[in-house]
């Protein structure tokens, strides 16, 4: 029996999701069901119920995965600490990030990590929010970046940074002349927003709430970069934070408006599963980040 075999396990019961399983231990749908196969038939236990509508650990499963986890952390841990003792940074690391972020704020810093330490692959992905938070919890990525950072249990979470948010208009709207923009000068005015799940749409219905605001929602989409393609064909006004929206303020695609001089902000963070063991690669990733481009 290999280590591998018990991560391919893990995977599974936490993923609940032989097709993610696979793709996380880069093997096929196949090996992921002869490794369960060749398990249950070395501990001569049944260890999940195999059902076309639910997935379910036996309970001989549920210990198999209890003790299993904690020999992965062991070995985790063991292979961490030699590679500190050795002063090596490599391996890979799996990030998971809302678009806004993966976008407009992660580049750089990848880009200075990778010059720093050559061998260490960070592979990036971006997702949903909600998708983030699951690609954490079932183990499918190392890290999550996100806004508006939710508190779990299950997480760990580590403020990085705040972005400044503003008002983007078309350069001919009568706010882009302007320095600052009063929250209650956007009552009435269309208005393009995020889907209501996305957490910077909560935050601005809280904005728009306190300043007891209504404006006229036309549009609404899941990602940053449509929302600004429907404020540069002068749909409506938007709020998004600052840093999303140098290109087009330099270009005059887009004009950028304070609001209330400066006063709203967005936080920044990176989410990863408690008692998780970070490699020293890991550990510096989070370093970075917490730090300026």
């Amino acid at each position: 029996m290999q280590i591998e075999s018990l991560k391919v396990f893990c995977d599974l019961a936490e993923t609940k999701s032989f097709t993610k399983a696979a793709q996380i231990n880069s093997v096929t749908q196949s090996a992921v069901s002869q490794t369960i196969s060749a398990l249950e038939r070395r501990f001569k236990s049944l260890l999940i119920e195999r059902s076309k509508k639910n997935f379910r650990l036996t309970p001989e499963g549920e210990v198999f995965y209890d003790y299993s986890k904690r020999i992965l952390q062991t070995c985790d841990a063991l292979f961490s600490k030699l590679q500190e003792i050795e002063d090596v940074i490599s391996g890979n690391i799996r990030v998971a990030t809302v678009y806004s972020i993966g976008l407009h704020v992660l580049p750089p810093y990848v880009t200075t990590f990778l010059k720093r330490y050559p061998t260490v692959n960070v592979h990036v992905e971006y997702k949903r929010d909600n998708q983030v938070y699951e690609n954490v919890l079932g183990n499918v990525v190392d890290l999550g970046l996100v806004a508006y950072p939710t508190r779990d249990p299950r997480l760990e979470v580590v403020s990085l940074r705040t972005d400044k948010l503003v008002l983007i208009c078309h350069p001919q709207h009568l706010f882009a002349d302007k320095k600052s923009v009063k929250v209650k000068a956007l009552s009435g005015q269309k208005f393009i927003n995020f889907e209501k799940d996305i957490p910077t749409c909560k935050a601005l219905e809280k904005i728009f709430k306190e300043h007891r605001v209504t404006v006229d929602q036309v549009m609404q989409f899941d990602n940053i970069e449509t929302v600004k393609r429907a404020v540069e064909i002068d749909s409506g006004v938007a709020i998004v934070p600052q840093e999303t929206v140098t290109q087009e303020v330099a270009k005059q695609t887009l004009a950028a408006v304070e609001l209330e001089n400066g006063a709203y902000s967005r936080p920044l963070a990176v989410i990863y599963k408690k008692n998780k063991v970070l490699s020293p690669a890991i550990k510096q990733f989070i370093a970075m980040l917490k730090g300026p481009a």
